[in-house]
């Protein structure tokens, strides 16, 4: 905003656009025959994250539900238990199991790389991983 004697001329513009949201979350579409639990990791509508409420659709249904994809450090284990999973190890979403995983897919979207670990494996094959951006 320009001001009696300011050093460099300067305009102002107006702008119509509005800020939506923070970007932590986003509306999801269920799609059909899908139970989805909250709390629970899910791949939906290119977007990963922990759904925030639970949802079962039904044959030629669908349902809209918010997915945290916020950037953060989550716990959980919702993971293939059969994997170390030590600190620094990448880790990768498989969607047809619905876990994390330490295994790269051939296909990127077969195993989606969607952060990396920062506390291992414990005794309850529970981890820690930082979840890493929506690209």
């Amino acid at each position: 905003m320009s001001y009696k004697g300011q050093p460099v001329p300067t305009t102002t513009h107006k702008t119509q656009r509005a800020k939506v949201s923070d970007g932590k979350s986003v509306r999801v579409t269920v799609p059909e025959n899908t139970t989805v639990a909250a709390q629970s990791f899910y791949l939906l509508d290119g977007f990963f994250g922990v759904a925030m409420q639970s949802a079962v659709t039904g044959a030629g249904e669908t349902e809209e539900i918010i997915l945290n994809i916020e950037q953060a450090e989550y716990e959980t284990d919702q993971i293939s238990t059969s994997q170390a999973f030590a600190v620094g190890t990448p880790v990768y979403f498989n969607d047809s199991t619905k876990k994390l995983t330490e295994t790269a897919g051939a296909d990127p979207d077969a195993n989606r790389l969607v952060g990396r670990v920062t506390a291992s494996k414990d005794a309850n094959n529970v981890i820690w991983f930082i979840l890493g951006p929506q690209v």
